[in-house]
């Protein structure tokens, strides 16, 4: 940080005003993508969550059909406990045994009874959860194709921009560094304090930039003096002069227009 001490007021400004043109610009490149970054991240997180759901419900499918098989299983059972109790009336020696058996057979027919309907009710729910597969399917496939094409219109805006940003974001760090950490301090809150995130910003028609508060006209021959770093005292941005300022943007234009 020696060499940032030695710089005068006006290299300070204008370096100032440099960071400021390079980081407006990286915003610009930002902005160009916008929220479709945001909109790629909560339809991978939808996607994923759809995918989730469908294996769930194909595992439920699978646990119901498993189920209906041990049913099935159990009325053949039913069935034939009740074949040997019938078996078994035949040779009862009376009517108390003949009666023990009975009610054998009629409970093994309500087990069965039992068992027919509670698979009817799952054949049922296999099939509510076949239509609710094929929706979640159509929906899956939906915004799968959604986020395809999203990735793509991300995809080609990266492509254009990524080494512009890189660049300037590389050329952002070393403006950073020519300026003392009081003043690049100062810079960051501002810019993180404001809309448009400009710190720095140079006197237009007698007023600061984007903004109807006049500047004092001796203020304003302050400003152009270069003597001293001086902030708008309605918005607190740092303000130059707009003679540096129009030096300083026909420099980062040919600094821009690489790309």
């Amino acid at each position: 940080m020696a060499n940032t001490k030695e710089l005068s007021v006006e290299d300070k400004l204008r370096a100032l005003y440099d960071l400021q043109l390079i980081d407006t610009r990286i915003d610009e490149i930002r902005n160009v993508r916008g929220e479709l970054p945001l909109e790629v991240e909560d339809l991978e997180d939808e996607v994923a969550g759809l995918s989730t759901r469908l294996e769930k419900l194909k595992n439920d499918l699978t646990v119901i059909e498993d189920q209906i098989k041990a049913k099935k299983i159990a009325i053949d059972e039913h069935n034939e406990s009740m074949k040997r109790y019938i078996k078994q009336q035949e040779t009862v020696r009376n009517n108390r045994e003949f009666n023990s058996l009975t009610k054998e057979v009629e409970f093994q027919e309500l087990e069965i009874q039992l068992a027919e309907k509670q698979i009817k009710e799952m054949k049922a729910t296999i099939e509510h959860k076949k239509e609710v597969i094929n929706q979640s399917k159509e929906k899956l496939d939906t915004k799968s194709n959604h986020l395809k094409h999203k990735k793509t219109e991300l995809q080609a805006i990266m492509s254009e921009t990524e080494k512009e940003e890189t660049f300037l974001s590389e050329k952002s760090a070393e403006y950073q560094a020519q300026i003392e950490e009081r003043l690049l301090a100062a810079y960051t809150r501002i810019r993180t304090s404001v809309r448009n995130g400009l710190a720095v910003v140079s006197i237009e028609r007698g007023a600061s930039a984007g903004s109807f508060f006049t500047i004092p006209p001796q203020t304003q021959v302050e400003i152009a003096s270069r003597k001293k770093i001086i902030t708008d005292e309605h918005s607190g941005r740092i303000l130059v002069d707009s003679s540096l300022a129009d030096e300083e943007r026909e420099k980062m234009e040919k600094l821009f227009s690489k790309f």
